[in-house]
Formats: C-alpha cells, structure tokens, sequence
C-alpha cells in the first residue's frame, strides 16, 4: 500500500453493511406492523339467528349494525336461518360461532350463555264462556285450573315443538297425564283461527309478557269466547327444580289489560330463556368482548328495535342450564383478568425472543464486520512492515512518506471503530503498533540529523491524533 493508493474497499463494504442493515430493519418493521394490524383488526364472530323476519331477526341486524358504528374490537356477521333449532344445529356444527335459541331446546353438549334476549312466559288461560241474552250471570269457565285439563283440547300458539313438550311438561309437573290432554297448534298470523276455533277448551302462549301476539291472542279469545280464566301453574317450583332450564315466575296483575284487569291478581307460572349462546370453546377474550359491547350498544339497539330492551345479562349466582360462559361471567362478576394477567406468557415469550433476536443481531453484526476486522489485522501488518522501512529510510523525505501512509490507515481504522466495526480491545492491540510505529520515526529522524535519540515518554494514542 502507498500513501497514494485510496482505501475504498472498506468505505464499500460500509455502504454495504448499511444497505444489509437497512433492509433487515424494513423487514422487521413490516413483520410488526402487520403483526400490530393483525392483533387490532375486530374479531368477527358468527351469529346464527331465524327465521328471516323475526323478532329475533331483527334484534341480531340492529345488534350487529350498532356493534359494527361502534366497536373497533369485534364485528357480528348474522347467519339466517330457519329456526331456533336449526340455529343451534349451526353452532353445534362449527359453522356458526354464536346462535339464538330457547333455553329448552335440544343444543350442543358444550353450549353456554353469553346473554338472555328476552324472558318468555308460559300464558294459560280458557275462555268463559257468553252469558245469555237474557240472562244476567256472567259466563262460566269450563277449565278452572290445569286439573281440570284433562280430557280437554289445547290451543297452542306457535308452530314449535318446544310448546307441546313444554305443556306436556306442566301436566305432568301438575299430576295431569298428558296424553288425556289434545292440542292444536297455530302459526302466530292464525290469531282470528285459533280464537274462532270452538273445539279448544283452552290456550298457551309462550312469549314476553309485553309481546303483541300473547295480547291479542287474549283480546282476539275474549271478543269470540268470553273474558279469560287464567290458570296458574301452582306446581311452577317443583318443576323448575326438576327441570333447570325452566324458572318459576309470576305474572302480574293487569299486565295484559287494565280495566278489566286481565289477570286480575298475581298468578304463578313457568318461564324459559331466549339465550344468546356460545360454545366452551370460544375464547374468553371474544366473549368478553362480545358481552361488553352488546350492553354498551343495547340502547342503541332498542332506539331500532324495540324487543332489544328485553336483553338482560345471565345470573351468575345461581346454577342453570346451560351455564354462563366464563367471557361473560368474568365481566359480570369483575374477574376479568387484566391486561397483564392474560398477556404475561406472551410478555415473557416476547422477551426471550428479543433476546434471540438481540444474539442474531449481534452474530449479524460480527459476521458483516469480518472484513473490516480483516482489514484492520492486515493494517497491523502493515504498520508493523513500514516499521522496518522507516528504520531503512534514507531521507525525511522517505519518512513523510510512510506517516501520510499511516495516517491514512489511522483514519480509516477510526472510521470503523466509529461504525462499530471494530472492537475496543482491536483498538488498544492496533495502539501498541502504532505506538511502535512513532517510536521508529523518532529514531530514524534523530539518526538522519545526527543528533542523539532522546527518550521518549508514550507515543499519543489513537484518541490523540483524530
């Protein structure tokens, strides 16, 4: 090497080294974003719901166009179907992560519930009968209580199974055989039908207590039959402990009418849950999410649809059929863990990953700088060879010559201990030679002159001459 010679190989190396680095970092960059997009995108979650037109319907499309205004962490897709059944078929299929369905109801094994839709109640009643023109007495009912069912025809509105197999239930709960007792269903547009139907001796209806088709299932009975004789279900509690998927509940007076109070006082009775379900398997993170913005949307969805306001959350204290998902009762019961408390594997998985990530990082670096370190045993070298020319030099013309060679070898030496190319202790090692190197110029120098080879303290370092 000459003092004229450029030192390029390593400045192009360096430029390389950069453009490697540079590259790796985009990589890494767009790893994390689309990791972090990944992570925020709003978890979707399938809903299966019907039949198209429903109450239900229409309470799930308002639920999932409020969620959707409003949530950035999930989304509700409603899958139509053709019942409750089939809904619960879905789910129990995979092909639908939630469903709606009565709690009564054939489901999957692992089914659990997010939320209650609605609250329905199990409405008996029979008619009075007309009074005469001339006569002054009032109508005489032929069923005074579900006793007096037997051997008598049932009205059931609602073309489900789960009607006939829920009043099957109430006899037998009220010691009435249910095969003495006959029943006829109606689809919920056979009003007019059922109450001009002169065969039924009674009625059921299954429903909210402010549901439109129990009213005037009643009103439309009244008007063709006489006033309604409501029966209770007295055996309500018996049958709730031996059936856990029904309630004992009461209904209150006058709910249906005022004047004339139709009930006219409190009457006991049975009720079943319209549920929004879930399988066990569904995270608790999702359902959690699920049960915050489903409450935090609610009167938002009640302003489209007004059976939405009928939404309430599971009770947790008590055991019921089927249980309460863990998502749900963890925010109803404020034992959601924590952010920390669910990510903390992640956390640590995340560190021992930087951790790899870091030692990869670093044998990168060795393995990029290799040359550089090559480069800078060879400028070793290299001193330690103009060492022995200076010792030979013949004129200070001679010597100016290798301290430009040197320089420039220190300078660029300099510029990769700056880039980090170079270690500290390569450093002190090249220290050593070129402190062996200004020693040699001294002496040749004082030789040239003539003059005696004074003592030298330690030549300056590197740090000294930048």
């Amino acid at each position: 090497m000459s003092a004229s010679t450029p030192i390029n190989g390593p400045a192009d190396r360096r430029q390389r080294r950069l453009l490697i680095l540079l590259a790796a970092g985009f990589v890494a960059f767009v790893a994390a974003a689309a990791g972090l997009l990944y992570l925020l995108q709003p978890e979707t979650l399938r809903i299966a719901v019907g039949p198209s037109g429903s109450e239900d319907h229409q309470v799930v499309q308002g639920m999932a166009e409020a969620i959707e205004e409003e949530s950035r962490t999930v989304r509700i897709l409603p899958i139509t179907t053709a019942g409750a059944a089939e809904s619960l078929a879905l789910m129990g299929a995979g092909k639908a992560d939630l469903a709606v369905g009565r709690s009564d109801l054939a489901m999957p094994a692992d089914a659990q519930t997010l939320a209650v839709l609605r609250k329905n109640y199990v409405v008996l009643w029979s008619p009075s009968g007309r009074a005469g023109k001339d006569s002054k007495k009032k109508g005489a009912a032929k069923i005074g209580e579900i006793a007096d069912l037997a051997g008598h025809k049932v009205g059931i509105i609602g073309k489900t199974g789960a009607n006939v197999a829920l009043l099957r239930t109430i006899l037998e709960g009220s010691g009435v055989p249910s095969d003495k007792v006959a029943t006829a269903q109606f689809g919920t547009e056979e009003i007019e039908k059922l109450a001009q139907d002169a065969t039924l001796d009674a009625y059921l209806a299954v429903g909210p207590l402010d549901s439109k088709i129990t009213s005037a299932a009643i009103v439309a009975t009244s008007r063709s039959r006489g006033a309604p004789k409501f029966l209770p279900v007295e055996a309500s509690e018996a049958i709730a402990l031996r059936h856990p998927r029904y309630e004992a509940e009461e209904i209150p007076g006058s709910v249906f009418n005022a004047n004339p109070a139709w009930p006219e006082d409190k009457i006991d009775t049975i009720s079943v849950n319209h549920l929004i379900l879930a399988r066990k398997e569904l995270s608790e993170a999702k359902a959690a999410a699920f049960y915050r913005q489903l409450f935090a949307v609610r009167d938002t969805i009640t302003q489209r649809v007004a059976g939405a306001g009928r939404i309430t959350k599971p009770d947790t204290e008590k055991e019921a059929e089927p249980s309460v998902h863990r998502g749900a009762a963890a925010v109803i019961n404020g034992t959601e863990r924590t952010f920390l408390d669910k990510y903390s594997d992640y956390f640590w998985f995340a560190l021992l990953l930087l951790s790899g990530i870091g030692s990869a990082a670093a044998w990168l670096r060795r393995y990029l700088n290799r040359d550089e370190r090559d480069d800078n045993t060879s400028y070793r070298n290299r001193i330690l060879a103009v060492v022995n020319e200076v010792r030979d030099a013949g004129s200070e013309q001679d010597l100016l010559a290798s301290q430009r060679e040197v320089d420039a070898i220190i300078a660029e030496t300099l510029k990769c201990y700056d880039d980090g190319a170079i270690e500290q202790e390569d450093m002190a090692a090249f220290g050593l030679v070129l402190e062996l190197f200004d020693h040699a110029v001294a002496e040749r120098r004082a030789a040239l002159q003539g003059g005696p080879v004074e003592a030298k303290a330690p030549g300056p370092t590197i740090a000294s001459r930048r």
